[in-house]
Order: structure tokens, then C-alpha cells, then sequence
């Protein structure tokens, strides 16, 4: 058993090293939205354009906008107030992190699985980056949001293998593969994808415990929004002491403290993760 996991990872290390790992695209949908946010020149009718011909995408995007955590004055009813009330950079960034919930998805029952465990557990360290945004840093909630998603992304590669070759593997030793690769294919995703610079080192820069920085970051966040989900677990990063941890610091956060059992960060936690979900 332990040679087949060595023989997966030296052939994704070498598909890798070729450029021959075959990489997630992100969905059609959020590249053109994408592309419509970083252009200048575009206009928030083209972005209701694009989104509008998805109309699932639609439906979350005007519920998030009516959620406890965004609520205005006045209830949204469609695609054009929800793009006017969250501003195109935000409904952009949403836009991608939901439709990329489809990307999680797989023929076989066990990687199916374990790909829907990935994305739930993506949504949960996405809806506590939000609120460490919010509350603790002057960085970009909707940024945050799509940092967290986007940290567990380089699992995808990693399954689609397995998956392709119908290799039957212990789940501790699939576990085990996955933490040592998926970071370093994670970097390589957003890399192509373009994503912005601040994002791009999210996978492996957010497993950096030791990595000090002049202020607060997306990688701080995402850090310690990952290290909140496993609180309390037998994972052994839940094991490590905090203490030593820089990001909880220039997050002005106490390592001991646990966020679920804070009402009010909880309350927004938890709606933060809904919104996330279909």
C-alpha cells in the first residue's frame, strides 16, 4: 500500500514538474465575470448579463444580498439591485466562489464523496475568513471569502488521479497524500487561473506557521479561519500550540479562544457558511 502512495505522488510530482498535470478550469461563467470585473471599461449591466444566464447563480447571488450578513434598508428582488447594492469586485468574487462549487463533483461514489467533504469543508474556513475580515483586519471580506475557498482547491488534481485510474487506497493514506501535495498544486491552479497576486500563494503560504509578515494578510486569515474549523479535533494541527502562531497576533486574535463559542462571530459564521451552500 505504502508503494502505490509513493507511486501516485511521483507521478503527479512528475506530471507537475512536466506540465503535463492536467488543471482545473474554473467555470465559464465566473472567467467571464471575471473578465467583465477587471476590465475598466466594463459596465454593471454586462456582469447582470453574464450571471443572469445562470440562473441558479442568480438566485444565491440576491440571497446572499438579503442574508443577515448583507442586509441594507431595502430587500433586494433582482440580479441588477444585488450587482448595484455588492459593487462589481464583490459580486465577482462571489460569483466565482459559487460556481466553482460545481468543479467538486466526481463519477465515482468515493471520490465523489470525499470531493463534497473538501467543498464543505472549503465553505466553513471561507464563512470564518469572511468574519476575521470583517472584524479583525481592514481587508476585503468578499477576498477573504474567495481565499478560503480557493485554499483546498490543488485536492482536485489529486482526486481526478485516483479517480481516472481507479486506484482503491486507504483513506489515511489518500489523507496523507493530499497534505503533502495539494498546497504546492493549489499555487500552480491560481496561478493559471491569474487569480490576483494576494491570492495566488493562498495554499501553501496559509500551512506557513512559521512565515512572518509586516501585516496582516489573506494567507494570516485563511491560516487561522483553518485552524478555527479544526479546533478541538484530533487533527494535528489542533495539537500544535497557537502560541507560537504570528498570524493570530497580527490578527490581534487570542490563540486560545475559540470563535464558535463567541455568540455573536458565531451567529455570522454560521450565515457566512449558509450562503455558501446551496
Amino acid at each position: 500500500m505504502a508503494e502505490l502512495a509513493d507511486k501516485i505522488k511521483s507521478d503527479l510530482l512528475s506530471a507537475i514538474e512536466n506540465d503535463s498535470l492536467v488543471l482545473p478550469t474554473l467555470p465559464e461563467v465566473a472567467l467571464k465575470v471575471r473578465e467583465i470585473a477587471e476590465d475598466p471599461d466594463s459596465a454593471i449591466n454586462q456582469l447582470v448579463d453574464v450571471i443572469g444566464g445562470d440562473a441558479a447563480l442568480t438566485t444565491r447571488i440576491i440571497r446572499v444580498c438579503n442574508s443577515p450578513l448583507l442586509r441594507g434598508a431595502r430587500e433586494i428582488e433582482n440580479l441588477n439591485m444585488a450587482v448595484g447594492r455588492l459593487g462589481m469586485t464583490y459580486t465577482s468574487n462571489l460569483a466565482t466562489g459559487l460556481a466553482m462549487e460545481q468543479m467538486f463533483q466526481a463519477t465515482s461514489e468515493m471520490v465523489d464523496k470525499r470531493m463534497r467533504e473538501i467543498w464543505q469543508k472549503s465553505t466553513e474556513i471561507a464563512g470564518i475568513s469572511h468574519v476575521l475580515a470583517t472584524h479583525y483586519t481592514k481587508l476585503k471580506a468578499d477576498q477573504a471569502t474567495l481565499a478560503g475557498l480557493v485554499c483546498k482547491i490543488g485536492v482536485l488534481p489529486i482526486l481526478k488521479y485516483v479517480e481516472d485510474n481507479d486506484i482503491q487506497i486507504s483513506s489515511v493514506m489518500l489523507d496523507n497524500l493530499i497534505d503533502e501535495l495539494h498546497p504546492m498544486i493549489g499555487c500552480k491552479i491560481l496561478e493559471k487561473w491569474d487569480f490576483p497576486e494576494e491570492l495566488k500563494a493562498i495554499p501553501q503560504a496559509s500551512r506557513d506557521f512559521d512565515r512572518e509578515v509586516s501585516q496582516a494578510d489573506y494567507a494570516d486569515i485563511v491560516m487561522v479561519a483553518n485552524l478555527q474549523a479544526i479546533a478541538g479535533s484530533n487533527h494535528p494541527h489542533a495539537e500544535m500550540d497557537w502560541t507560537n502562531i504570528s498570524a493570530f497576533s497580527r490578527l490581534g486574535l487570542d490563540p486560545e479562544i475559540d470563535m464558535n463559542e463567541a455568540e455573536d462571530l458565531s451567529d455570522e459564521m454560521e450565515a457566512a457558511m449558509a450562503l455558501l451552500n446551496s
